[in-house]
């Protein structure tokens, strides 16, 4: 080595002999390039106490070539023999303090030493950071854990340090994408506990740790940082977020794609069979069957199949009238252990339908759906006498039924004697759900048992607009909470309304893009093609965008009950305007399907009702329900009265009608009383005819003893028969729901 050369060397070591050097180039490679003044602030050097020492110091690293002055930018900056010393400084700081090797148990399951270099990996590809500002916070973070001789090291102890590092360091937005999903050691060992205690099994524990992952990988990556606020702060409420990005919620089955052109399963899964056309009525039940538990695994939550009895009625052609039930009384049985369905029965054949072909078991003609009108009302009422046995002791909830009434529906004897039968299961047991299909415009509208409806309003052709499709999932926007933020300005609510408005109208598209990108892997049994073709129709399907809390918020803004006051009864009609011409400038300028609803969401409700109590106090907030347990209104419920439904509880229902495209619902409470079936009929035509109510239901609570297996109407604390109290369950509706007396 030279003189010259030697001479630096011994220049350099002296510059970072001194505490002081070392810690200004620390300084300058942590932070980058700094101002006079601001090193000596970080120092916490006092400019007119220690100007002159730390003058020295920083002439000292000059002339060692370790810093370098940028004078435009008025800043000194570390030059590359600067960053070559401070990388040789911390491999010296690592051998005095590594005496042994540093392992850490990966998310791998796997033991390996520690690397500082996958911790810049990580940074890079994970959090898209620059790569030099990466090997800092890498280096960093190796710094701290050497320093704490740590014993016991794991892959998330050290995403705990390097999420440390870039708050302190003011890298909010890196430390946001390399956030860790999962949960702490104490929730997963609270969850064992409980679900074992309540013996929902095994499963349950797979599927609510799964959902609680996902549930913060979509807050987190996947909607818009003001969206999630609006969520977490109870804004809006968005349903099904576990699996927002992987599923639509509802799908409304079109059963003659299976009937008629078999299960061809290898072109889901090589390893899986294919089945042939149904060869009997048995056959078909076990087809719908499959087919209902391989979508179980694609679909948030309900699947439809309607026109159920019309489809399935040239399969018992010819059948005994036993056989056909004791078929039926199986698939309802399997359907209700491991399925959430919904039924749509007809109790005559629809014009429409009427005239479709229908086919036989080979798969050829043998005629239109008219001419198997004696079966279909076979199989509706097979269907019905199946519900009425299996809930002698208690009510069977699953699969749903939805009954739909249409002009002839009075008229047929048939029909007619169908009818007292569901009025019977309704005013016994809690069981039907109501459809009103009167008028041109109803006739070819499906209706799932959530309240979700379908019309041909998108293409024009009932088959593409309503069948094979779904309504991919809704947000709930917290319309109590405008009341509150508004002060009682009318303007501002609405501005605020839109505002809502959008943020759902966004989160729908995103979860639509997504699973337009993913479907083919993800949902690969409704993506299956049959001769080219696709079974589920995903750009037909519906967005819905619900409501929450109308009543509490106009009473809340106008002080009043809002059937008590005109203004307040219209400006509830304005917001469900407002609502509805929004949805349909956007769906129309996407070409899209969305809908403004007001369906039941008991989570939606609770949640967002207690956030608001928290926020504002109770004294400020209007709720339903009590101190302990309130909500918002989702559905609309009437007591009935003297048999009567009271007119003005009907008056919000009336005034909204036709603003809900999406769908909605109304219950009629029957009380504890006995409500005979013949009595309800009369009142179900005047619901549909005289109110046009669309989608309504009838209810009562109910008591089941398991003890002694009855069960009594009303709420109960005590068997009436045993004596037992441990042993009782309530059955019912017993969502929260906007209540009139």
């Amino acid at each position: 080595m030279s003189r010259s050369r030697r001479l630096h060397a011994v220049k350099v070591l002296k510059a970072i002999s001194s505490t002081i050097r070392l810690r200004i180039l620390n300084l300058l490679f942590n932070k980058g390039p700094l101002s006079y003044t601001e090193l000596m602030s970080s120092l916490k050097m006092n400019p007119s106490r220690d100007a002159g020492r730390f003058a020295y110091h920083l002439k000292f690293l000059l002339k060692a070539d370790l810093i370098e002055a940028d004078v435009e930018a008025k800043k000194y900056r570390l030059t590359e023999l600067g960053n070559m010393v401070i990388d040789v400084a911390e491999e010296i700081e690592k051998k005095a303090f590594k005496r042994k090797k540093m392992l850490v148990r990966t998310s791998r399951f796997a033991l390996e030493e520690f690397d500082a270099n996958k911790i810049a990996g990580s940074l890079i590809r994970e959090a898209n950071m620059p790569v030099e500002l990466a090997q800092k916070v890498a280096k960093d973070a190796e710094k701290r854990l050497l320093k704490s001789k740590t014993k016991y090291l794991t892959a998330p102890l050290v995403r705990e340090v390097v999420n440390a590092i870039l708050i302190e360091k003011g890298l909010e937005e890196y430390r946001h994408k390399l956030t860790r999903l999962g949960l702490p050691v104490h929730d997963v060992t609270t969850l064992v506990e409980t679900k074992s205690n309540s013996s929902q099994g095994s499963a349950s524990v797979y599927e609510t740790a799964g959902k609680t992952v996902l549930k913060e990988y979509t807050l987190l990556n996947m909607l818009p940082r003001d969206i999630a606020d609006a969520h977490l702060s109870g804004s809006l409420h968005i349903n099904g977020l576990s699996c927002w990005i992987l599923k639509p919620s509802e799908i409304f089955h079109d059963l003659r794609f299976f009937l008629q052109k078999g299960r061809n399963l290898e072109k889901v899964n090589a390893s899986q069979p294919s089945y042939p056309l149904p060869r009997n009525f048995e056959y078909a039940l076990s087809t719908i069957l499959n087919v209902l538990l391989h979508s179980v695994k694609e679909v948030g939550e309900m699947q439809t199949i309607d026109y159920f009895n019309i489809f399935l009625a040239p399969f018992v052609k010819g059948m005994k009238t036993q056989e056909a039930k004791e078929a039926l009384h199986l698939f309802i049985f399997n359907v209700n252990q491991h399925v959430n369905v919904s039924l749509g029965l007809e109790l005559v054949t629809p014009d429409f339908l009427a005239e479709k072909s229908a086919l036989d078991l080979s798969g050829k003609s043998v005629g239109t759906y008219g001419n198997f009108s004696e079966e279909s009302q076979l199989l509706a009422l097979l269907l019905l006498e199946i519900f009425a046995e299996e809930s002698t002791r208690k009510p069977l909830f699953n699969p749903k039924i939805v009954i739909k009434i249409r002009p002839e529906t009075f008229k047929d004897e048939k029909a007619k004697a169908m009818l007292l039968e569901a009025h019977r299961l309704a005013s016994e047991k809690d069981i039907p759900y109501f459809a009103n299909l009167l008028g041109k415009k109803r006739e070819r509208c499906v209706f799932s048992a959530s309240s979700c409806r379908l019309e041909a309003d998108l293409k024009g052709d009932w088959e593409i607009d309503t069948l094979r499709t779904s309504n991919i999932g809704y947000v709930t926007v917290n319309l109590p909470r405008i009341t509150c933020e508004c002060g009682r300005d009318r303007t501002r609510f609405l501005e605020i309304l839109r505002e809502r408005l959008e943020m759902a109208a966004r989160a729908l598209e995103i979860k639509y893009r997504t699973l337009k990108r993913h479907s083919i892997g993800l949902l690969p049994f409704l993506m299956q093609s049959v001769n080219g073709d696709q079974y589920f129709r995903l750009e037909n399907s519906s967005r819905l965008i619900n409501m929450v809390g109308l009543k509490e918020a106009v009473e809340g803004f106008y002080g009043v009950d809002i059937h008590e006051d005109e203004k307040a009864l219209g400006f509830a009609e304005e917001i469900m305007r407002s609502i509805s011409d929004f949805t349909r400038k956007i769906g129309k300028r996407r070409r899209k399907r969305l809908l403004p609803s007001v369906l039941p969401s008991v989570e939606a409700s609770e949640r967002l009702a207690q956030l608001d109590i928290e926020r504002y106090g109770i004294a400020k907030v209007r709720f339903s329900g009590t101190r302990e347990k309130p909500f918002y209104s989702t559905a609309t419920r009437v007591t009935l009265h003297d048999g009567k439904v009271p007119l003005e509880s009907l008056k919000l229902e009336q005034r909204l009608h036709g603003l809900c495209a999406g769908g909605n619902l109304l219950i009629i409470e029957l009380g504890e009383g006995e409500q005979k079936p013949d009595e309800l009929v009369p009142l179900t035509k005047q619901v549909v005819e005289k109110h046009n109510i669309e989608f309504f239901t009838y209810s009562r609570s109910l008591t089941y003893c398991a003890n002694c297996m009855r069960s009594w109407f009303g709420p109960l604390y005590k068997c009436p028969s045993c004596g037992a109290v441990s042993t009782l369950t309530a059955f019912g509706r017993f969502v929260p729901e906007l209540s009139f007396e």
